[in-house]
């Protein structure tokens, strides 16, 4: 292996069928540069293939055993999204089969096919910064994907920040905005474009904290943006952002609730269709969380404190 070549970090999991399409959708959420599928059982008596013919039903997203990849720019990253992954409830029957490390040697040209402008609403759109924004575009994120979580490709995020640019006009009330879990710092800069005056942007990954520092600096909202550990956000809050994933959210309930200022917006993301309801249970003892928003089985949940 060359030392000039970059070096990727591969997640392989094994998992059952019924569980490929969920996993898949889960590492997208935790922006993995790739996900890719594989039978299990391939090069054995067990090998079966997946065609999708003509009048015949449409071919399934996964074997009985499938092998799901995903490449990560680093370990830390490949081993926090297992972690993130096996926390789930409905991770029993997914299990690591190991982290590796693998050469990309066009990773740049690579990523640079992959990411095009990102449309959130007709005039805000994300777009990485060796692309020309679209003539349409009244504001524009510029954004390309490094070591953190949130490129704006994913559902969760898109919907995220369709909500703040809908909202825009609340923007006058958004004093203090706290983005908890912020990744990239995607919708901590998409809040400060919108009108937030000052953005609280925390997570547990010092990657992350780095990552939005540079991504607020070259979105030039650096000065209304604080960037920090969990422990930097502090007080009550007019809109509180949350764009996790299931499990972490509903165990973060008690703390979300406590930084809501009374009248105070609630937006949380991460969640599948399925788990709407354990979101609501979760969040009942302090707020009525209502889905807002859903897309491609994602949903976006919503709640005001009284």
């Amino acid at each position: 292996m060359s030392s000039s070549s970059p070096i990727l970090h591969e997640l392989i999991l094994i998992c059952r069928e019924d569980d490929v399409e969920t996993v898949s959708d889960a590492l997208m959420e935790v922006e993995s540069l790739a996900v890719s599928v594989e039978d299990a059982d391939a090069d054995t008596d067990a090998e079966k293939a997946l065609f999708g013919e003509p009048g015949m039903p449409a071919p399934k997203s996964g074997w009985e055993r499938s092998v799901v990849k995903a490449l990560f720019a680093t370990e830390a990253e490949a081993t926090e999204a297992a972690t993130l992954i096996l926390a789930q409830d409905w991770a029993q029957d997914v299990h690591v089969q190991t982290i590796q490390a693998v050469e990309e040697q066009d990773w740049v040209r690579l990523t640079q096919s992959q990411f095009a402008p990102v449309e959130i609403t007709q005039d805000f759109w994300i777009v990485p910064s060796w692309h020309e924004a679209p003539p349409q575009a009244t504001t524009i994120m510029r954004l390309d994907p490094g070591l953190a979580f949130g490129t704006g490709t994913h559902p969760t995020t898109r919907m995220c920040l369709g909500w703040i640019a809908r909202h825009q006009d609340l923007a006058p009330g958004w004093n203090r905005v706290l983005d908890y879990g912020c990744g990239s710092g995607i919708l901590a800069i998409g809040a400060a474009l919108h009108g937030a005056r000052q953005v609280d942007a925390v997570d547990i990954d010092p990657a992350a904290v780095t990552a939005t520092q540079a991504n607020a600096e070259a979105n030039r909202v650096a000065e209304r943006i604080h960037v920090g550990l969990p422990d930097a956000a502090s007080g009550e809050y007019p809109l509180v952002l949350a764009n996790i994933l299931a499990t972490p959210l509903k165990l973060l309930a008690p703390l979300l609730c406590q930084h809501l200022a009374p009248g105070a917006h609630l937006v949380l993301a991460g969640i599948l269709e399925r788990q709407a309801d354990d979101l609501k249970a979760a969040y009942a003892p302090w707020l009525q969380l209502e889905v807002s928003d859903c897309e491609e089985g994602w949903i976006l949940m919503t709640a005001q404190r009284v």
